[in-house]
Formats: C-alpha cells, structure tokens, sequence
C-alpha cells in the first residue's frame, strides 16, 4: 500500500511540473491573467464549468480559446448570445432531409452537443430555450435529438459576462453548474498596461510542446484517480468554519452555498492536491473556495476575506479540544488566584457588636489658633464604618458601644482617606483629622497557612495541562515542517500561499503563548 501510494505521489509530482510549464506556454505574451488561465485550466481537468465575469475587452474570449490548446485536437465551439439567438445557432439546425421524413433531427456536428470544449459569452442574454437545453448538457451530458438521447462529449464549458444573471430569472439553478466564478478586471499594473499597448495583438493559438498537450484519456484517467484523493482533517476544519460564517451572514451578505456547490468545490480541491503531487488535501488548496462561494460582485469581496481569514486563523487540526483546555486553564487560573492569593486590599478592622466591620481610630483634633497646647486638644476613640472606605457619601461615627458621635463627621471623598470633622456644640473650631486605615495584606500577596494539599492538586492540574499543550506543539511544529514543502502550487499565488502559512505561525504562537500561561500558573503555585 506504501508502494501504491509512493508511486502515485511520482506520478503526481510529474503531473506537477508540467502543468507549471504548460501554463507558461498558454499565458505567454499575456498580463494578469495567469491566476485566471490556472484556475480555468484545473477546473478543465476536474471537469467543472467556469463563469468569467468581467467588463468587455479584458481577454475572456481569448482565455478560453488558449486554454483549449493545452488539450488533444479538441472540438471547440464558440458564440456570442443575444436575446435574438435561436436554438439552432447553438445546437445546430434542423435537418430538412430529417424533417421530411417526419423526424425532427438537428445537425449537430460543430456545434455545442459534438463539442469537447465551448465559451459562450454574454450567456445571460440568451433565451429560456437556450438556456433550458444547456441545463441538461450541463448536468446530465446528455442532448436529445429527436428520439435519441446523446451523450455529448463536453469537457468544459466557459461562460462569459458583464453581469451576473438577474435574480427571479429562473437562472439560479443554471448558474449555480458554474462551480468556478472568476473576475477579470482590466489590467491594473502600468508597467503590465504599457507592454500591451506596445505589443503585437496575443495570439489565440499559442505554440505548445507536444508533451506537456493533455490527452483524453489522461483525463479520464485523472479524473479517476481524484476519488483517491482525501480532504484532510485540515481541510474539513476550514469548511467547517466557512460554512458557518457563511450561514450566519447569509442574510446580511445575500449568499446561499447549495450542497451541489459545496460537493463539486470539495472536488476541485482534490484536483488541486492530485496536481501537486498529494494524496490529501492541505491549506493552499482550500485557498480555491474563495472562486466557487461568492454568487454577486456585492458579496464577492466579503466572501472571499472570510475565506482568506478562516485559513489564517485555522492552523491544523488537532486531536486534542484546545477550547475545552482553555477553559480548564481559566478555571484553574481563577481557583490559584482565589485560594492562593489576595484578590484585594485586607486591612485592619474590627468588629462590633452588630457584626459589622469597623476601622478603629485614636482621633485628636486640635483647637484652631492652639495647636501647640495639648489641653486644647480633644482625643476621641471612635470607629468607622467600613463599609464607607472610598465612598463620597458623609457619615457619622460611632463609639464602642456602637452609639452615634452627632458631632463628629467623617468622608473619604471617593480616596483612600478619611477625614473627620468634630464641632464642639455647633462650633466648628477644632482642625479637622485625617485618617488611613491600615493595609494588612496588598492585593497579590500570597495568603499564609495554605492548605498544601490542595496547592499540590492544583499544580499538578496545571502541569498536565501544560504537558498536553507542549505534545500539541510538537506534534504542529513537526507536521508545519513537512507541510509548508508542499504548500507551492501553480493555482495559487506566493502571496496566497503565505496566508495559509500565517495560519500555521499563528497556531504556534498561540500555542507557545498558553504554555507559557501554563508555567506561570505553576510558578504562582511554589
């Protein structure tokens, strides 16, 4: 089985290299549209149908018909629709010599039902008739003419648009066959700009090396091999994740992703993975959902960054419920501080005879104009209520029996201290005293006479989280070794395949950071 599955991956590897070099051939002499011609190509291969959705003149006519040159001798047909085309124009007419014999048989030679590849442009233009037959040919491969049903040869069909079809159309069913939506602007970079303002007009045939030419039975027997090919347990975390941000802004972003949808993207990433030399799919292909989700150039932008940042974020699968640890984590977070250590201030009180907490104050006011003398001074042994600490509300004191001072006055005025005031018989002629009461344990400080058992459980808790958090790293930063070789990939860009490496990073970091958590906790444990 190790043999089979090494000689595969050769085979792959191969595979590989030469849709690299077959792609250079069919986008030479053109700019900004490698990514396009890529995507349209590996959709080829699989099978799949690709909408290029663009303003007139940026190449998608051209774009297919170069695309066609990386197949055996293929048949191709191609039409510009309008809302004046005629199922004739497209499936062929009818035959008069047919007809007269009461057999109502198109010719079809040359035309869509006889042909391996086809664009049809401007295809929300057609009628329903039109668009009706091309369903079936779409979906099942298969045209009737006249009583017999054709299997029609039909490798891929590219469609091409200014717009998206309009909603309540009866086009949704139609459009959803195209698994791959493309956009193709106008050239953006100056420099690419400039070239093709200079250049001779792009051929529609470029010149490609027989061998790199994909024959028809390799597609077949390609296609036939991507059912060996698996989603990874990385990859089904990503489309777990998509899907469910999807579903929660379906509404607010118009999108709706059929089961149909999901099944033939899924397929394509496999294509992806055969092409590149594996037998399971990784983060570089599931970058491709973000040319198969979005339906409208309204959404097409959102859904593509939830993609993009759901790889990001994701990192690999692992075995073990990193959310249920970090919850376990807090737990015992909460529970070292709580028993272990001071959540607040404790400070020096006492308690009288209602069960109350009191700072016990030795208070001595001096008469004002006599602070020199002390039998001018009064001295008072009074207690505040401790529940006005660091209030602004004024308060009366109480002696220890609990009774009333009326002619002493306390506030703290929101601040760590309090002041009091005496009036000696309504006469405010005494300084006022200020009080801070006495802090016997800061927050922070560890408590004394703990209960060892319980510290020892509690760091044994943490140990075996952090022991479990350290074998999850390994097990990340052995895999993100072997994973990034083979991340490259002729459908996706270097700078895409950087995003699927930030995920992988980050998941490091994020785990490097909760062992460190981890050991901290240990250390508030000794």
């Amino acid at each position: 089985m190790a043999n089979k599955t090494q000689k595969l991956n050769d085979v792959n590897l191969n595979i590989q290299a030469r849709i690299s070099k077959l792609l250079e051939e069919l986008t030479a002499d053109m700019y900004e549209r490698n990514q396009t011609m890529a995507i349209a190509l590996l959709g080829a291969i699989t099978g799949h149908n690709t909408f290029l959705l663009g303003p007139p003149g940026t190449a998608k006519s051209l774009i297919s018909r170069r695309l066609t040159a990386a197949f055996e001798v293929p048949k191709y047909f191609e039409y510009l629709m309008n809302r004046f085309s005629t199922p004739e124009e497209i499936f062929g007419p009818v035959s008069i010599k047919e007809l007269k014999e009461d057999r109502y048989i198109r010719q079809i030679d040359d035309y869509l039902p006889t042909a391996d590849f086809a664009f049809l442009d401007e295809i929300w233009k057609s009628s329903p008739a039109i668009l009706n037959n091309l369903l079936t040919i779409i979906n099942e491969h298969t045209f009737r003419n006249g009583k017999e049903i054709i299997k029609v040869p039909l490798k891929s069909l590219i469609a091409a648009s200014n717009e998206v079809p309009p909603p309540n159309q009866g086009l949704e069913a139609l459009y959803d066959r195209f698994v791959i939506r493309l956009f193709v602007p106008p050239i953006e970079q100056e420099n690419n700009f400039n070239h093709l303002i200079n250049s001779r007009l792009s051929s529609e045939s470029p010149s490609v090396s027989p061998d790199l030419i994909i024959s028809y039975d390799e597609i077949e027997e390609w296609r036939n091999s991507l059912q060996s090919v698996t989603l990874s347990d990385d990859t089904l975390l990503v489309i777990k994740y998509i899907r469910q941000k999807l579903i929660s802004k379906s509404e607010e972003l118009e999108v709706y992703v059929s089961d149909r949808r999901w099944q033939r993207a899924a397929m394509l990433l496999k294509a992806s993975a055969f092409c590149n030399g594996r037998t399971e799919t990784n983060h570089s292909d599931a970058l491709l959902l973000k040319y198969c989700l979005w339906t409208t150039m309204d959404n097409r932008g959102a859904v593509q960054n939830i993609v993009t940042s759901t790889i990001e974020s994701c990192g690999f699968d692992t075995d073990i419920n990193l959310a249920k640890l970090d919850q376990e984590k807090e737990t015992l977070d909460n529970e070292v501080n709580k028993e272990l250590y001071y959540s607040k201030d404790i400070y020096d009180v006492v308690q009288l005879n209602n069960d109350k907490d009191y700072f016990e104050v030795t208070a001595t006011f001096t008469r004002k104009g006599y602070e020199r003398y002390q039998d001018e001074s009064k001295i008072f042994k009074l207690y505040i209520p401790a529940d006005k600490f660091k209030t602004h509300e004024e308060f009366n004191v109480v002696d220890e029996s609990g009774n009333l001072f009326n002619d002493i006055q306390g506030t703290f005025g929101g601040q760590g201290s309090c002041e009091l005031t005496f009036s000696n018989r309504g006469y405010n002629n005494y300084n006022s005293f200020t009080f801070r009461p006495n802090i016997l344990c800061k927050k922070g400080d560890k408590k004394k006479n703990i209960n060892k058992r319980l510290v020892s459980s509690l760091a044994k808790s943490v140990k075996d989280i952090r022991q479990e958090l350290t074998e999850v790293l390994k097990q990340v930063e052995e895999k993100s070794i072997k994973y990034k070789k083979h991340l490259a990939s002729p459908f996706v860009t270097e700078e895409e395949v950087g995003t699927a490496i930030t995920g992988i990073t980050k998941q490091v970091e994020q785990l490097k950071l909760r062992i460190a958590d981890c050991e901290r906790l240990e250390a508030l444990c000794r």
